[in-house]
């Protein structure tokens, strides 16, 4: 049995629709198990770029087998035309994508409500994508949520529905000020249009999965976000609605915890983040800037430029630690080429006190004062170098300094965003 997941570690936008198309092709069967379509996974192939929002990004390789696990939350008029878009570029879906029937939905009043609470909050919003995946999720942590299997009985379907109906206007109304635009009828009848289009993907995927492990396939398991963005081990209320680190991986397919073989985190060679929250090693001068322009930092979702910083590892370290990581793949290294100095943040300082773990609230993550490590840059093109004896010696020296602070392995090592710009000093799987 040989089972990888690919989680991220740092605030996401690290780069795991790449690693995880290059591991797919090992791959019999790639998962998703958390999240919906506020997540971005790029994917360069011979020059063309593949975004996808929902489906796994092992969907670009023939033959695999894609699960939409039963711990995301789906908008299904996305899926249909994600679908879609892979059905127009000329790859096979007959057989290959299953959409578990205990994932949650996300309905126009999630929408709704997700931008209702972002305007009242102001300049405290939290910066979500205001796809509805945050009301999707309190829905289903509420008990009131609704999952794929409830749209194969109309009639309970519809029923809940109008009774969800009747809450969100009253929340929306007197509590954000907002003027519900919810008609039950026209929802109801356009779910279940969208619904007919997905039937034949529908399945018991706890089921499915579990007898294909056994069965000694070899499952890679994606993740959305990244670690510090997750609802309990992230940033605080700055993070997203659900599991986003390796914790959400059982919850999210219905496996076991030890049926989870190795786990693979991803960091980029530096730091971003999209929306609020403290951020310790953010550069708001010319060297931000240009990070942000060198790795085309900007959402794969909305769009919107991403704050860029130096790398953290005290971050890193602390993912590390949640997820157990077996190894480390660093990516965007590349955009590292333009630097005469490069700094990695190697403790926090705190009213003066030295520090080298990750606080546990964004109050005490705002105050922190980095503390920094100066390495010699190499200003030096990395890209399309596959080599790592290949690589200039201070960027080699940088990859190895990561791995004596982290002391775990950096077994791949990206140096562009095309399939084929990789090092690969150990095998993941």
């Amino acid at each position: 049995m040989a089972t990888l997941a690919i989680v991220g570690t740092q605030w996401g936008d690290e780069g795991k629709g790449k690693i995880v198309d290059i591991l797919s092709e090992k791959a019999d069967i790639i998962t998703r198990f958390q999240g919906g379509n506020n997540a971005g996974h790029t994917v360069v192939i011979n020059g063309t770029k593949y975004v996808l929002h929902l489906l796994p990004s092992g969907i670009l390789h023939e033959g695999k087998v894609c699960i939409l696990g039963n711990g995301m939350a789906i908008d299904l008029e996305a899926l249909v035309n994600e679908i879609e878009f892979i059905k127009r570029i000329g790859k096979n879906i007959e057989g290959r994508i299953l959409l578990s029937e205990r994932a949650h939905i996300i309905l126009p009043y999630h929408k709704q409500l997700d931008l209702a609470s972002e305007k009242k909050k102001g300049d405290g919003s939290i910066g979500t994508t205001l796809k509805g995946i945050g009301p999707a999720y309190r829905d289903k942590a509420g008990r009131v949520g609704i999952r794929i299997a409830d749209l194969k009985n109309p009639e309970t379907f519809k029923h809940r529905l109008i009774e969800n109906i009747k809450e969100k206007s009253i929340i929306l109304k007197y509590v954000y000020g907002f003027n519900p635009n919810l008609n039950a009828e026209e929802i109801y009848s356009s779910t279940m249009r969208i619904f007919d289009k997905l039937k034949p993907f529908v399945s018991d995927t706890i089921s499915y999965l579990n007898e294909e492990i056994d069965n000694e396939k070899s499952i890679l398991f994606e993740g959305a976000q990244a670690t510090l963005l997750d609802i309990d081990a992230g940033t605080y209320p700055y993070v997203t609605s659900s599991n986003s680190s390796a914790l959400g991986i059982s919850a999210g397919t219905g496996i076991s915890p030890k049926k989870i073989k190795k786990i693979t985190g991803i960091a980029k060679a530096y730091t971003t983040r999209v929306g609020g929250g403290p951020f310790p090693t953010e550069l708001c001068c010319q060297l931000g800037e240009l990070l942000r322009a060198r790795g085309h930092e900007y959402g794969a979702t909305t769009g919107r430029p991403r704050r860029c910083g130096w790398l953290d590892l005290v971050t890193v370290k602390y993912s590390a630690i949640i997820n157990d990581l077996d190894s480390l793949v660093i990516t965007k290294l590349d955009v590292l080429d333009a630097f005469e100095e490069i700094k990695v943040c190697i403790g926090y300082k705190f009213a003066g006190t030295s520090v080298n773990s990750f606080p546990s609230t964004v109050e005490q993550l705002s105050k922190a004062e980095p503390v920094y490590e100066s390495l010699p840059g190499w200003k030096t093109e990395t890209t399309k170098i596959t080599e790592f004896e290949k690589l200039p010696e201070n960027a080699r020296n940088f990859i190895k300094f990561i791995e004596n602070y982290l002391g775990i392995p950096v077994s791949l090592v990206s140096t562009g965003p095309q399939r084929s710009e990789i090092i690969c000093r150990k095998n993941p799987w």
